[in-house]
């Protein structure tokens, strides 16, 4: 068996298929062997009967009153059988009347037995004083007015060797059958696998280089069509793995450059020429001010990795978005407060639903989405929140719109917030930016999920931000 499994699954399943031929044959050829068998001696039971009726009609007592056949009885010369057939001829107390040639003297069925062939043929196996074995039929029959019990048999020497040469010409075809079985399966086998072969062998020509590469699919019903499926499904997500991962490598030389350079060129300047306490004071300050940028944006892109790594319902709970939503505002609280910012909610229905989803990334997108509202509104504004529900592609999701009182989004630039790393132009924008990920991050999460995140081109004063979650899809659930 260990032999076996060292074998590659070419071989394996050529030898699987010739040893379940070898025992379908087994079984097969015991089964014909018997049934032949059967047969044979059924057919020669049914050529006694025949045999033992013509018999019955040549049979007659000489003036002596010996019992005789008729001599000018011939039997068919086709049947070899019949010309080796053995008879004995008896009354119904036992004595012998007449007994063949074939016999040689000996006894045929040796006693009478009970009612032995007075209702019917009586068939039965016996063997005869040379130890030969005989299909035996006995019959009670009138021979000119007078019983007389006619047993006549055939010996089983032809019918045994006739089934020895059928089973030995069956077993020199058999292995002559198995041997070319196995080649057949082997080529069979080949030709089935030759498709993994060509599917393994363009797997190994892929690397991180050429990701965008797929197996061909020659028929995707089958198996090997599955397999290969499967491994462009992996392929996409190793591919889209890579991809995001030179995107984070992209984005973090490409912003952490900026700090990291004004950081270094104020303190390069600062240590250049002595200068009073309130000059080093002042460039501290600018570079903490750029390590705090700094720290923003490390966060920002390590929580881009973690949604673009997100799967769809990753770890879901079942949690009220209104709590959510008061929960942040709690966290802005002392903003709020500082800015004298007034916070309205607006509720569409008194019922509140329930979502299904990761709890923790919800929170951040709607925290990103809630601090840049707090941080656009101009002190002694409104912030209003509004909750509903909408339908969307035969779908129930759970809508929150937060509407500021700040300078707005400018034209052409409702998209383009979501862009990492986006800025607007606008200059009353431009001096509250930040890393420019939060958007990013608060799209990502949302989309992951299967939601939508947007803002309201309509909006005429400030902005409003809508983000739609689905609720779970056997209904709606009050919390």
């Amino acid at each position: 068996m260990r032999l076996l499994r060292s074998t590659n699954i070419r071989t394996r399943l050529a030898i699987w298929f010739v040893a379940i031929l070898a025992s379908v044959l087994t079984i097969y050829i015991a089964a014909l062997f018997v049934f032949q068998y059967i047969l044979l001696e059924r057919q020669i039971f049914h050529d006694e009967i025949q045999d033992v009726e013509t018999v019955e009609g040549l049979l007659y007592f000489d003036p002596s009153g010996t019992l005789r056949l008729e001599e000018s009885y011939h039997s068919h010369p086709q049947s070899r059988l019949l010309e080796d057939r053995l008879m004995e001829v008896r009354d119904l107390s036992g004595n012998v009347l007449y007994s063949s040639d074939t016999l040689k003297g000996s006894a045929l069925g040796g006693a009478l037995m009970a009612g032995e062939g007075i209702s019917s043929y009586n068939e039965r196996s016996t063997a005869i004083a040379d130890g030969t074995r005989v299909l035996l039929i006995s019959h009670v029959h009138p021979v000119q007015g007078k019983l007389v019990l006619i047993r006549l048999g055939y010996s089983m020497d032809p019918l045994h060797d006739q089934m020895q040469h059928f089973f030995l010409l069956l077993l020199l075809a058999t292995p002559i059958a198995l041997v070319a079985a196995g080649f057949a399966g082997l080529t069979i086998a080949r030709r089935t696998l030759r498709p993994l072969d060509l599917m393994a062998a363009r797997a190994e020509q892929i690397t991180a280089s050429n990701l965008h590469d797929r197996i061909a699919v020659e028929n995707p019903h089958d198996e090997l069509g599955h397999m290969a499926r499967v491994l462009n499904h992996l392929l996409g997500r190793l591919e889209q793995a890579f991809a995001q991962l030179q995107r984070f490598t992209a984005d973090a030389a490409h912003e952490l450059r900026t700090p990291l350079a004004s950081i270094r060129s104020t303190g390069e300047l600062t240590l250049q020429e002595a200068r009073p306490e309130g000059a080093y004071r002042d460039a501290i300050s600018g570079m903490l001010e750029e390590s705090v940028r700094l720290n923003q944006t490390i966060d920002g892109l390590l929580l881009l990795a973690k949604a673009e790594a997100l799967q769809p319902d990753s770890a879901p709970v079942s949690f009220s978005l209104v709590e959510l939503v008061h929960e942040i505002l709690a966290l802005l609280e002392v903003l709020i407060e500082e800015r004298q910012i007034t916070v309205l909610e607006e509720h569409e229905t008194e019922v509140r639903w329930s979502l299904i989803a990761d709890r923790s990334l919800i929170r951040i997108a709607l925290l990103n989405v809630l601090h840049n509202a707090v941080k656009f509104s101009p002190d002694h504004s409104t912030l209003r929140i509004f909750y509903g529900r909408v339908e969307r592609g035969g779908r129930v999701f759970h809508n929150v719109c937060i509407h500021d009182s700040g300078p707005g989004i400018a034209p052409g630039e409702h998209l383009r917030v979501f862009e990492r790393f986006f800025t607007s132009a606008v200059h009353q924008v431009f001096t509250h930016r930040g890393a420019g990920l939060g958007l990013s991050i608060a799209r990502l999460i949302i989309d992951r999920i299967g939601g939508r995140i947007y803002f309201d081109q309509a909006a005429v004063q400030g902005a409003r931000c809508c983000i739609e979650l689905p609720l779970p899809a056997e209904g709606v659930d009050p919390v």
